[in-house]
C-alpha cells in the first residue's frame, strides 16, 4: 500500500478534508488493474519520443490526491516524467495543494534519485477553463456530487475567495466549503459542465478521465451518455466504496477512447 500524503498543515475550515471519497480515489488509482492500464497506455517508447503525460486534477481541495499521483508517479505510470497540474476555484485550496504536493515529494524519495513526478502548479480556476484543448492526458475529478437545492452564489465568490486581514468569516468559510460538496440538481450541475467539455480537454489519442459519482448522480446514465459520444468512447466503473451510508454509495468511472471501436 502506498502512503497517503500528509495534510496536517491544512485548515479545514475552508478547504475540503480528505474523506471516504478521497481515499477511494487513492485506492482505485493504485490498484493492480488501473496501474496496469495506465502503464500500458503511457508506456515510454524505447526511442524516448513518447511525450511526458500531463495529469490534471480538477478541484484539488487539500491536494491529497494530486500529491499522491505526483509522489508515486513512477509506481502508478511506470515512469517518473509525469507532469501534474491542479485547478481549484478556491484560492485557499490552491495554496494548500501546493504545500501538500511539495511535502509529499520531499518525503517520497531521495532528492538525487527521484521517483516522483514534476509538479507544475495549481491554478485558481473553474473546471478546465484555463487550459487549451487536447492537452490533458489524465483528468481526475472528485466533484461536488451532493444533491442540493442551489449551488453557491457566484456573485459572492470574488470577495470570499481572498484572504483579508488575516481572518475569514463564517459566511466566507461556508461558501468555500460548499463549493466542494454542493452539486445542485441530482448532484450533477457541476459535473455536467465538465462532461460537456471533456472530449475537448482530453488528448484525442491517449486521454483518459476518472470521475467520482454517488448513486444519486445516476452513474449508469452517465456511462451511457459517454458511449453516445461515439463508437470509440468507453466508460466503465473501476472503483467502488462497497459501503452505503444513506444514499451515498460511491463509485469511480473511467472514461477513455478505445483504439478498437
Amino acid at each position: 500500500m502506498l502512503p497517503t500524503p500528509s495534510t496536517d498543515h491544512v485548515s479545514f475550515d475552508r478547504v475540503y478534508e480528505p474523506a471516504e471519497d478521497s481515499f477511494l480515489f487513492l485506492d482505485t488509482l493504485s490498484c493492480d488493474r488501473e496501474t496496469t492500464f495506465l502503464r500500458q497506455r503511457f508506456a515510454q517508447c524505447s526511442n524516448g519520443d513518447h511525450a511526458s503525460p500531463c495529469i490534471l486534477e480538477i478541484g484539488t481541495g487539500s491536494g491529497v490526491l494530486l500529491a499522491f499521483i505526483t509522489a508515486h508517479s513512477k509506481k502508478l505510470f511506470g515512469r517518473p516524467d509525469v507532469l501534474t497540474l491542479g485547478a481549484d476555484i478556491n484560492s485557499f485550496a490552491c495554496k494548500a495543494t501546493e504545500e501538500t504536493v511539495r511535502t509529499a515529494c520531499r518525503e517520497s524519495t531521495p532528492y538525487l534519485n527521484p521517483g516522483h513526478g514534476i509538479y507544475l502548479d495549481t491554478l485558481n480556476a473553474n473546471l478546465g477553463d484555463a487550459l487549451h484543448s487536447g492537452v490533458v492526458d489524465v483528468l481526475v475529478f472528485n466533484p461536488p456530487y451532493v444533491p442540493t437545492e442551489d449551488l453557491p452564489n457566484p456573485s459572492d465568490h470574488e470577495s470570499y475567495n481572498q484572504f483579508d486581514h488575516g481572518t475569514t468569516t463564517f459566511e466566507q468559510d461556508s461558501h468555500l466549503l460548499a463549493l466542494s460538496y454542493a452539486g445542485g440538481m441530482e448532484g450533477m450541475e457541476v459535473t455536467n459542465k465538465l462532461l460537456d467539455r471533456l472530449p475537448e480537454l482530453l488528448n484525442p489519442q491517449r486521454g483518459v478521465a476518472y470521475i467520482l459519482l454517488c448513486v444519486q448522480n445516476k452513474p449508469q446514465d452517465i456511462k451511457q451518455r459517454v458511449q453516445n459520444w461515439g463508437t470509440s468512447w468507453r466508460a466503465d466503473t473501476v472503483g467502488s466504496s462497497g459501503k452505503k451510508g444513506g444514499w451515498e454509495k460511491l463509485q469511480i468511472i473511467r472514461i477513455w477512447r478505445s483504439a478498437d471501436p
